[in-house]
């Protein structure tokens, strides 16, 4: 017996049964044979047919206008049937590309993967989180005996080419080994690379600073990037890290202008994507007030735990639907 015939005698067996019985027993049989001729790839025409055959075999005295009326849906349900087909067809396309997807965003992982550093001095935290499987965000820490450098950037843009842009920037930067010390210079060579090798229609903001662990200085650039905060601990007071430059691959001739802060113990160097700041609930766009908040709310927690513990508030007050790549560093000078 084929599989056709199998599959014929299976459903006027189901039909017979439920049509005898009329209990959930033959319904639930009906579900299964469903989904079994859904794995099948068996058209609803097909389904069709076979229930009008099976009408026909266990009770041909019906009147023939049920009969014609078998007919009739099975014109009527032609169409529908090409339809659920192509519906097949895309289904497993899609399946195909999300596994795509699943290799490239783990491969993308691993390119990118940085090391927070650890030393005595610095108490460092960072979290960054794809509003889908790949992410437009980029961090970076390099440690350099005394020095640290830091880099977090946004593509203006997300998806695929916006991970790939991401990968470029990263293999970029570690070709600058000369110039890593130097912020700007740093932000007016990769504003050359994204300006030749990446599409006009796509652009990069970045802030990339310089950390010396012994005489507790930041010097930092900006490439027209998020503007983080600075929490002064002698004040208990919260600024803006301010910074002007031009989002990269704009201009090649772009110059950046390099920024001096001294963090006294206690102090807290606060780095972001807009995914953070624009977080948004029912009434709208959070304030930056907001996210200070927490910041000082969790400020005697480990800087690894209060930045967990901020994504997961703003992820609460959202929801938990994140609309833009999150990423969050807070570097906190120990006391």
């Amino acid at each position: 017996m084929d599989f056709k015939d199998m599959f014929e005698s299976k459903y006027r067996s189901i039909l017979y049964s439920y049509l005898k019985e009329s209990n959930e027993a033959a319904l639930y049989q009906g579900q299964k044979f469903s989904r079994k001729a859904m794995e099948h790839q068996i058209s609803p025409e097909e389904i069709i047919n076979v229930h009008c055959t099976a009408l026909k075999e266990l009770f041909p005295d019906l009147p023939q206008e049920v009969f014609d009326s078998c007919d009739f849906l099975l014109e009527v349900m032609m169409d529908y049937g090409l339809a659920y087909q192509e519906h097949q067809s895309l289904r497993d396309q899609q399946f195909e590309i999300r596994s795509e997807i699943e290799i490239a965003a783990s491969v993308q992982d691993n390119l990118l993967e940085t090391q927070i550093p650890q030393i005595d001095e610095l108490d460092i935290g960072a979290i960054s989180i794809p509003a889908k499987q790949m992410n437009g965000d980029y961090y970076r820490f390099v440690q350099d005996q005394q020095l640290i450098s830091i880099a977090i950037a946004d593509v203006i843009g997300k998806g695929i080419p916006a991970a790939l842009c991401m990968s470029m920037i990263k293999y970029a930067m570690d070709s600058l080994l000369e110039s890593r010390v130097h912020p700007q210079h740093v932000l007016e060579n990769l504003n050359r690379v994204v300006e030749n090798n990446v599409d006009s229609s796509m652009f990069i903001t970045m802030l990339y600073g310089i950390y010396d662990s012994h005489e507790h200085t930041f010097t930092y650039a900006s490439a027209g990037h998020e503007p983080g905060f600075y929490y002064q601990a002698s004040k208990d007071r919260f600024s803006d890290l301010l910074a002007k430059g031009l989002v990269l691959g704009v201009d090649p001739n772009a110059s950046y202008h390099q920024y001096e802060k001294k963090v006294e113990p206690g102090d807290m160097i606060v780095l972001l994507s807009d995914g953070v700041t624009e977080s948004r609930t029912e009434e709208g766009f959070i304030e930056r007030s907001v996210i200070t908040d927490y910041i000082r709310k969790y400020q005697h927690l480990p800087a690894q735990e209060m930045v967990d513990k901020i994504y997961r508030d703003l992820e609460r007050i959202q929801n938990f639907e994140i609309r833009d790549d999150f990423t969050l560093i807070i570097l906190k000078r120990k006391v």
